[in-house]
């Protein structure tokens, strides 16, 4: 797989930020499947059925995004990284917002800090999002060889 990110029109860096943003979603699902004391420890209260189906569909959705984005490292296709950026700066500036607005108990941080962090984050997404949708726009551009005898 190193040689094919070797070889790919992506950049480095846009492989990088996936890999990282892999990372902690992982983490977030590991908390919100098997690590709840973190959970409480935070603030958030588990009691009962309610409270287990909004951690547990939350951690489906983040394997869900986690599965994609390993699928784009692997085809190194900007068509599929558009995609996946998209999905990751949506729900990284919505935390933006949210994680200042209602900050954890233990939060390592201010929410002012926290808002910086995550504008920094998304400013990165963004031009990771760019970057990819040009070079899918320049793929759909190149003609592609026609097959022979369809």
């Amino acid at each position: 797989m190193l040689s094919r990110i070797k070889a790919s029109p992506i950049p480095l860096w846009v492989n990088a930020l996936v890999v990282a943003l892999i990372l902690f979603m992982a983490i977030q699902v590991y908390w919100n499947y098997f690590d709840h004391q973190v959970l409480l420890d935070s603030g958030i209260t588990i009691q009962g059925e309610p409270d287990q189906n909004v951690l547990y569909t939350t951690a489906g959705r983040l394997v869900a995004m986690i599965a994609a984005s390993v699928l784009v490292l692997i085809t190194q296709k900007p068509a599929q990284f558009v995609v996946v950026m998209l999905m990751s700066a949506i729900r990284e500036a919505q935390e933006g917002i949210i994680d200042p607005l209602y900050p954890m108990a233990d939060a390592p941080m201010s929410p002012t800090t926290d808002f910086v962090i995550h504008v920094l984050i998304v400013s990165a997404e963004v031009a990771a999002l760019v970057v990819v949708y040009r070079l899918a726009r320049q793929e759909d551009a190149t003609p592609s060889p026609q097959l022979e005898g369809v």
